[in-house]
């Protein structure tokens, strides 16, 4: 290999490191800022010893499709949405999301627009490491935070929400069903 090549493969190495780096920076200051905390006590610090604000920059608004775990802006970009978030909210593939990104790099998303849903029963099925839904013949993925949040276990009868008139690989729980046990146990 020429040292010409190795140059390349070594900026290519340095660009790849920079933007791991950059997202690690941003996923802080989204985490510091939800749990309350200073993501960069020092910078933060500088900061209020300014007495003028010198930024220039302003938020950034995306709107795009929730894909199941991301949601996809127009320019085809995918961008994380926080699973926690997508559970609570219920979200459904297809629904029209606006995020906006702060100048700080926090990510704020809101549904603007929901897909027409329908409800459909099946059974929690565990395929490798990813959950998912089995209804007559089809299987539906569904978030793991959903899973964890209605404290579901593999073989459980549940309710999903799907897009009602498109195909879907991904779910949202509606609510775990209570099995013939359960029911008779709370009858007594």
């Amino acid at each position: 290999m020429k040292d010409q090549d190795i140059i390349v493969k070594l900026n290519q190495s340095i660009q790849s490191a920079k933007s791991s780096l950059d997202a690690v920076a941003k996923w802080t200051e989204l985490l510091a800022e939800k749990n309350g905390v200073e993501a960069n006590p020092v910078k933060e610090k500088a900061k209020r010893l300014d007495t003028e604000d010198f930024s220039t920059e302003e938020e950034q608004i995306v709107e795009g499709i929730f894909a199941g775990q991301n949601m996809v802006g127009p320019d085809g970009t995918e961008y994380p949405v926080p699973t926690n978030y997508a559970s609570k909210s219920k979200l459904v593939q297809g629904d029209k999301l606006k995020l906006t990104i702060k100048p700080n790099g926090a990510f704020m998303y809101k549904q603007i627009e929901l897909i027409p849903r329908k409800l459909v029963i099946g059974h929690l099925i565990l395929d490798g490491s990813q959950y998912k839904v089995l209804c007559d013949d089809k299987t539906y993925s569904v978030l793991y935070a959903s899973v964890t949040f209605f404290r579901a276990h593999v073989g459980d009868r549940m309710t999903i929400i799907l897009p009602e008139n498109e195909e879907a690989e991904w779910a949202a729980i509606e609510n775990v069903l209570p099995t013939e046990t359960q029911k008779t146990a709370e009858t007594y």
